[in-house]
């Protein structure tokens, strides 16, 4: 046999056949080694795949028109105004007689009746406007963190309901349970969470010199389920040179999106490709290291903390002004933290539609400041508060720069 392979190999007898014999056997079992490993980390790919939540896929039919949204109008004294009309004595209360007349009868829902037999009138009058009481109750803190968000609603709302609501209303007990629902079923229908969306960028940046490409961030809602996807493209689509998918997918709550699960691919042409997992518990956060780490409140991912700082923002528009502050505990591949989210400075973008009034936002991390990547984000409120440009930067040299390209679009429902 071994002759047989000599002649194979053309080896002949002797010392220096010998270690050639050597070298070809250690050849083989490294080549052997690394065909295992190859085999390996596809079964793990694989395997991510299998156990990865499948896409929602979505049509979207219509793109989003620029709005004015309710919070740019100087509408947050008018409330105020409103109740302290109501709260002083109509001239027909504090008058010795009341009108007789009945059709004389004041038909303004504020007014305070002056025959107790209508209780309709106060009963009108206690409808609460959610999204004014809301900014007014929360306004007034320079920094406010993401889980005290939902709990402003039911306080806020509260007392101007019970204030003008007959006495026997008041008087009758209300579980605390229904109080809990209520409040995540007001603060759902304050932010009136979007329809699935989709919004488009433009890349450029610099990565071992300029580049360019494409991005887009979809966000998709299925009843209380939602899926927050950023993928990002470096180069030609069909030969791209780095692409990167983070996907978030987890639940709608009242305190905003609690996830579930983050997944993260980055592959790097002549590298091999990288993936991440965290898995979010009940209590702690699966870490990639295989680590558990202490779940905080209202602890967001990598892709969710766009949608959420939205749904912030949405809920209480004096946070984004300049100089407002927001933390908001943030869970990164390698730690968890505590971030603060500046106003720095309003800023007009200019998109291939016309000019878009934004809010730049900057975070920074309060323990350890540096050595992370910062998504610095531009929110614009014409377009219910969503991203109009993400700058996701390492360093001053390694960062890449997402602007609008396109009105976001719109699925059907």
């Amino acid at each position: 046999m071994v002759e047989r392979l000599n002649l194979l190999f053309g080896l002949r007898p002797g010392g220096a056949n010998r270690v050639a014999w050597l070298v070809l056997v250690f050849a083989v079992f490294v080549m052997h080694a690394i065909m295992m490993r190859w085999i390996a980390e596809r079964a793990a790919e694989f395997r991510m795949l299998d156990v990865m939540p499948p896409r929602i896929e979505v049509a979207y039919v219509r793109e989003l028109a620029l709005t004015t949204p309710p919070s740019v109008a100087p509408v947050a004294p008018t409330p105020l105004k409103k109740r302290a009309a109501a709260a002083r004595p109509s001239p027909a209360a504090s008058a010795p007689k009341a009108p007789v007349d009945p059709p004389a009868a004041p038909q303004d829902k504020e007014a305070t009746p002056a025959e107790p037999p209508k209780p309709a009138p106060p009963t009108e009058a206690a409808a609460p406007e959610p999204a004014p009481a809301i900014a007014a109750a929360s306004s007034a803190a320079p920094v406010v963190q993401a889980p005290a968000i939902a709990q402003a609603v039911a306080p806020a709302s509260a007392p101007a309901a019970a204030s003008a609501a007959p006495p026997e209303t008041v008087a009758s007990p209300v579980p605390a349970e229904a109080q809990a629902a209520a409040a995540t079923a007001q603060a759902l229908e304050v932010f009136d969470w979007p329809v699935s969306t989709r919004i488009s960028y433009a890349l450029s940046g610099n990565y071992s010199g300029e580049v360019l490409g494409s991005a887009q961030v979809e966000w998709i809602r299925s009843g209380t389920r939602y899926q927050v996807h950023l993928d990002i493209v470096i180069g030609p689509s069909l030969t791209p040179l780095i692409t990167r998918h983070m996907s978030s997918d987890g639940d709608i709550t009242a305190q905003g999106l609690s996830p579930r699960r983050y997944d993260e691919d980055t592959k790097v042409v002549f590298r091999d490709r990288r993936r991440v997992t965290m898995l979010f518990e009940p209590d702690t956060v699966l870490m990639p290291s295989g680590e558990r780490r202490e779940r905080w409140p209202g602890v967001q991912d990598s892709a969710s903390q766009f949608v959420q700082l939205t749904f912030m923002f949405t809920l209480n528009p004096e946070l984004l002004r300049v100089g407002k502050q927001i933390e908001l505990p943030l869970a990164l591949p390698k730690n968890i933290d505590r971030w603060t989210y500046e106003v720095i400075k309003e800023e007009l973008l200019q998109t291939p539609f016309g000019p878009v009034p934004s809010f730049h936002v900057k975070p920074r991390r309060l323990t350890r400041p540096g050595g992370e990547l910062r998504a610095e984000i531009w929110f614009a409120p014409q377009l219910r508060y969503l991203p109009a440009r993400i700058r996701i930067e390492q360093d001053a040299d390694t960062y890449v720069d997402l602007i609008l390209d396109r009105r976001p679009q719109i699925a059907a429902q």
